[in-house]
Formats: C-alpha cells, sequence, structure tokens
C-alpha cells in the first residue's frame, strides 16, 4: 500500500502534476469511474468497469506528464454509497498495484514514441485527504 497515501497536497512532490477529485463527485462506482474517465481524458473506448479501468491506467500513453498524482478530497464521501466494501477494497488494492507496476515498467528498447504500441514510464500515486473512513478502509487492505 505504498502507493495509496493520506496526506495533504502540499505534501506531494513539485514534480508532480496533481489531478484533485472531489469525493463528493464519487460516492458509487459508476461515479468513480466517470470522473476518472474524465479527469485524465480516458479514450472514448474506456468500458466503466474494473478490467477497462486497469487496462487504462497500465497505459496512459495519452498524457504527457510522467508524474502524475490523483489527489481525493472530502474522503468521508469516498464511495459512500457503494454497498460492497469488497468491491471497494478489490478497486483501491488494484490503484496500488498499478502504481507499484509503473516503477517497475521498462519502456520496449525496440519502440519509439512515433510507434503506436509505445508506452512511455509514467509514475502514479493516489493520494486521499485524511478521514478517518479512508484511514480505515487503508488500513484494511
Amino acid at each position: 500500500m505504498k502507493n495509496l497515501l493520506i496526506c495533504e497536497p502540499k505534501e506531494i512532490h513539485k514534480d508532480f502534476v496533481v489531478i484533485t477529485i472531489d469525493s463528493k463527485k464519487v460516492t458509487s462506482l459508476r461515479e468513480f469511474y466517470e470522473t476518472l474517465a474524465t479527469s485524465l481524458y480516458f479514450p472514448d473506448y474506456f468500458g466503466f468497469n474494473m478490467d477497462s479501468l486497469d487496462e487504462l491506467l497500465n497505459d496512459l500513453s495519452w498524457l504527457e506528464d510522467e508524474k502524475i498524482a490523483v489527489y481525493f478530497t472530502n474522503t468521508k464521501s469516498f464511495l459512500i454509497n457503494e454497498r460492497s466494501e469488497d468491491k471497494i477494497l478489490s478497486l483501491l488494492d488494484m490503484l496500488d498495484a498499478i502504481s507499484e507496476d509503473w516503477k517497475w515498467m521498462e519502456p520496449d528498447e525496440d519502440l519509439g514514441p512515433d510507434d503506436d504500441d509505445y508506452i512511455p514510464k509514467k509514475e502514479l500515486l493516489f493520494c486521499f485527504e485524511d478521514s478517518d473512513e479512508m484511514a480505515d478502509l487503508l488500513n484494511k487492505l
């Protein structure tokens, strides 16, 4: 869980582009998918489900920024209307795993930026404003 942080925006390294999302807008998984898709400019083929989210967060080739931090405010409301805590924990676990995978990803030496299959290296963090609710969720991972 090294990639899911409870912090203040000023604690995020200045090299990162910070994308701020109000958790009042992500009270369900569907809202989470929609808001993240808009905030990260997902391609039109995004399927608004975990598999599609996993695929696109492991690509991000359409984003020029190399270091991206997604910061959630008002975390008392984060996925508050989602009935299944297991789904929330699965989502958080997946976000952590994706962020960790980016740390170890090496671009294919045979491909260059002009190749369709080229994926530039990124660094991805998910950060959350402090709340008892968020701390409880992250402690369950």
